[in-house]
């Protein structure tokens, strides 16, 4: 299996502020922790070679003797392997892999509660919809049960949802896919291919960036404004770099939760037009309102239907183990797709697809748990007022987690830190390209007010050590370049 090299410049940025000098702790146990986070966040990727020992210790300042420490410990972990003449590669310990994190699982003989995953359990009438479709299954029996565009009861769902928001679509308009992701892996398939360019709002959702790197594509981050999208940043991307599509989220946005207005939709479909370049519009987070539901789809502002592409899921609303999205597009695009697709998985799964046609049918949307949600919300924004005054988070009008703003870039040390009290959490940096928002992280509202309560504190255990251990002063102008970077 091939691998990918980390450089030192690259590893440095990734680790960021690892270190704390006034700790008792070794430098090759803070090191081997530094890199460990990197690996289970994400950051750095599995199978990826490691400088050598003698390179990275150059770069870091430290003995080789330490680096090669660290890295004896981060082995006998599992998530080192190196062999003679190829270095030391990226691993997880065996097992990890397929395992599910809980809520509160152990690690060390430590509760950790993991406080990672934006999602809900599954909506009330889930298992409902189950019986339905398990009592319409024998109407489908007599068929092969392989259908790469999706049941057409499922289409006509999925089309009426659409006219219900203003949006007038065509079962021939949808495609059934395993998920939104799914859905986003065929479109960088049929859209892009290795060294082509995608223009990303930044922070994103990480998943579409790690679908991007893998397919060797490059994202093109616009960065997100105070307030809004700036679609003058937007187009200026369209022209100068010619990207092969645009990877945009409209609907209370993952990570920061805010919603795109009509003015702004609609500029945004004019410039994409003007550049001759297709818009991929991920709806997952659509029916996540709160305080307000989402204007009409951005597909609204595009009459002849060939500019935009939506994606959307049943996951977020209903529950993620229903793993059943759609692509709405023109009826020529759709049928492009269902060519390609029967070369990857052929169909999605009948009795899911059936399933969710009973729940979009029922459209119950968040119901009570509107109520909930926003209570928890609520609650999470007193706690980091009343626990880290000195953070910022604004309170979304929808989706399904803070992106909240630390004085300094230090998300990935404080992440590291609050592990060991207790605590997992989302770096900023999982959202963005090049090392970026290292003073943000992502803190879903989806846990119980126990469990809120519960991650703050820790949290800010958690970063008061961090503060006791960071040095009293800094060199200004090194200050001002990490300023920038993380800007």
């Amino acid at each position: 299996m091939s691998t990918s090299l980390l450089r030192p410049p690259s590893l440095l940025r990734l680790l960021g502020a690892w270190r704390a000098e006034d700790s008792a702790e070794p430098a090759y146990r803070q090191l081997a922790q530094a890199l460990r986070m990197l690996v289970l966040d994400g950051r750095v990727g599995l199978n990826v070679r490691l400088p050598g020992e003698r390179e990275l210790a150059a770069a870091l300042g430290l003995s080789r003797t330490t680096i090669a420490a660290a890295f004896d410990r981060l082995r006998d972990e599992g998530f080192l392997e190196s062999r003679q003449g190829s270095g030391s590669v990226t691993r997880l310990p065996p097992g990890r892999m397929d395992q599910a994190l809980p809520e509160i699982d152990t690690i060390g003989g430590g509760n950790i509660l993991n406080w990672t995953h934006a999602a809900l359990p599954a909506a009330p009438g889930v298992g409902r919809a189950y019986q339905a479709a398990v009592e319409a299954l024998p109407a489908f029996l007599g068929e092969l049960g392989y259908d790469p565009l999706g049941l057409p009861p499922l289409r006509r769902a999925i089309a009426a949802y659409y006219e219900r928001r203003g949006c007038p679509t065509s079962p021939d308009q949808i495609i059934v896919t395993n998920g939104a992701q799914q859905g986003f892996s065929l479109l960088l398939h049929w859209l892009a291919g290795p060294g082509d360019r995608a223009v990303i709002d930044h922070p994103t959702y990480h998943n579409a960036i790690q679908a991007l790197q893998r397919a060797h594509v490059v994202p093109v981050p616009v960065g997100l404004p105070a307030q809004g999208w700036d679609i003058d940043a937007m187009e200026a991307a369209f022209r100068q770099t010619s990207p092969r599509f645009a990877y945009i989220i409209a609907d209370f946005h993952n990570p920061t939760g805010r919603s795109m207005d009509p003015g702004t939709r609609r500029a945004l479909v004019a410039a994409a037009t003007r550049s001759h370049m297709p818009l991929i519009i991920d709806e997952t987070m659509a029916a996540m309102g709160l305080d307000n539901m989402p204007p009409p789809p951005v597909a609204v502002h595009d009459p002849s239907g060939r500019q935009v592409i939506t994606l959307g899921s049943a996951s977020k609303i209903f529950w993620g183990g229903l793993r059943v999205g759609w692509i709405r597009a023109d009826p020529q695009t759709v049928a492009a797709l269902g060519r390609l697709r029967t070369t990857m998985d052929m169909a999605s799964p009948v009795v899911e697809q059936l399933a969710v046609a009973h729940l979009i049918d029922g459209d119950e949307g968040l119901g009570p748990r509107a109520a909930m949600l926003r209570g928890r919300r609520d609650h999470l924004l007193a706690l980091i007022e009343r626990h880290l005054p000195h953070w910022r988070a604004e309170s979304p009008a929808g989706g399904l987690s803070l992106w909240a703003e630390l004085p300094r870039g230090e998300a990935t040390a404080l992440a590291a830190i609050a592990e060991s009290h207790g605590v997992r959490v989302a770096p900023g940096p999982r959202f963005g390209v090049s090392g970026a928002f290292e003073r943000f992280l992502r803190l879903p509202f989806t846990l119980s007010e126990e469990q809120l309560t519960a991650g703050v504190e820790r949290l800010a255990e958690a970063d008061a050590r961090l503060h006791a251990r960071l040095p009293r002063a800094r060199d200004s102008v090194a200050a001002a370049l990490e300023a920038d970077r993380l800007i």
